[in-house]
């Protein structure tokens, strides 16, 4: 029995279906690829662990952002017109930042700014996923709660974690929320952003008293994702934040 690789027992999040859904229009006729939205932002495939945040974490809903170069610019038809932005839910629109549409949905009432969607995701829990920061900063001042977990404990510290948003990551920890969460995909905050390979933010958790020895369900620590998937960088800056650990409880106690 061959033995299984590191990287099989990786903590991640995918959606229940496995592969692309099928959506009409999802692909131009050159080929063109487009951005689409996904209830669980995906992690960076580990041989480009480079790839921006933003842009790995887009995949898998009909809701659609458009490409740099549209198709109406390249002279293609538009086989599937994009949803208006009167017909996005609140936490659709959480998730594209639009502040101002986002406002008016929020005045309504009803307590929409902590309103789950069907998987427990708020509208906080969406922007912080997506990297949006000015909807988090807004969605924080307009009363949104940061405690709040998805159905499978998700929160929005894990999600800003795995995408690398180190701000949004800093603005949630200063809302006293729990920096070890650990989630039923195998996760902490600190093990997403190992796993993403997000240096920034591995130092930012780490400077606000991340556990290091917590292990995803596999049996990994953040030291051992960050070995077995060889990235060196966030290696360094555990090994470094575990040498001032033990520096620091070798120093003599303060005389009185």
């Amino acid at each position: 029995m061959e033995p299984t690789t590191p990287a099989d027992h990786l903590p991640t999040q995918q959606s229940p279906e496995q592969g692309h859904p099928e959506v009409p229009g999802d692909e131009a006729d050159d080929g063109s690829d487009t951005v689409v939205l996904s209830l669980f932002p995906c992690t960076p495939e580990p041989g480009n662990p480079e790839a921006d945040a933003s842009a790995s974490s887009l995949q898998g809903s009909s809701l659609k952002h458009s490409t740099t170069l549209t198709n109406r610019q390249r002279g293609n038809e538009v086989s599937a017109l994009p949803a208006t932005l009167d017909s996005l839910s609140v936490h659709q629109l959480a998730a594209q930042g639009e502040l101002s549409q986002l406002k008016e949905h929020l005045r309504k009432g009803d307590n929409l700014v902590n309103k789950p969607d069907e998987r427990g995701f708020t509208p906080l829990i969406w922007a912080s996923a997506f990297g949006e920061i000015e909807t988090v900063r807004f969605l924080l001042e307009w009363g949104a709660d940061p405690h709040i977990l998805a159905k499978e404990r998700e929160s929005a510290l894990s999600l800003a974690s795995m995408g690398g948003y180190t701000d949004i990551v800093a603005l949630l920890l200063d809302c006293d929320v729990d920096i070890n969460i650990f989630d039923w995909n195998g996760g902490t905050p600190l093990l997403y952003a190992v796993r993403g390979n997000h240096v920034k933010c591995v130092e930012a958790l780490l400077a606000r008293g991340a556990d290091l020895t917590t292990e995803a369900d596999s049996g990994y620590t953040p030291m051992d994702l960050a070995v077995a998937l060889g990235y060196r960088k966030v290696q360094q800056v555990i090994e470094n934040h575990i040498l001032k650990l033990f520096q620091s409880s070798l120093r003599p106690d303060d005389p009185e």
